[in-house]
């Protein structure tokens, strides 16, 4: 897989979904009509290391990583526990090896929301992560419904 099909991927089968490129990120948005600035996030796809954000080694070549913003229980089914907010400019304390492809990992920064990441997902990976994307997806339909009502 590569960034693109995945993007598209969510583009076209996600309704009410935006890209939005920033960051050094693209990212899938639920924002049905642009009611919100931005959206909801769903997704992002980074390809380049951050200043905060350099475990996952993503200045190697053609390595990328797939982040998804998951609901607390299932991050805690998957990983057994959500890890404390590191401090800026630190990974999360978990004992990951988050430069490792084609793996379901915690987010070295985002973990504590429940955030996971795959980098590189192959094909039978993005397959197995597809449950996953809806319930991100789902939960950014709560979340924009909650961010809408307070608009």
């Amino acid at each position: 897989m590569n960034p693109e099909e995945i993007l598209h991927y969510c583009l076209t089968r996600l309704e009410g979904t935006v890209l939005v490129e920033s960051w050094g990120e693209k990212g899938i948005f639920y924002n049905p009509g642009n009611v919100l600035r931005r959206g909801v996030y769903v997704l992002t796809v980074k390809e380049k290391d951050g200043e905060n954000d350099n475990a996952s080694a993503l200045d190697r070549p053609n390595v990328y990583r797939l982040n998804l913003g998951l609901r607390r229980p299932t991050f805690v089914r998957l990983f057994g526990t959500l890890p404390k907010r590191p401090a800026k400019g630190k990974i999360v304390a978990m004992d990951y090896d988050f430069s490792a492809l084609d793996t379901l990992l915690p987010h070295p920064v985002y973990a504590w929301m429940g955030w996971v990441c795959v980098l590189n997902p192959s094909k039978g990976t993005f397959e197995a992560l597809k449950p996953y994307i809806s319930e991100a997806y789902a939960f950014a339909q709560e979340k924009f419904k909650k961010r809408k009502i307070s608009v």
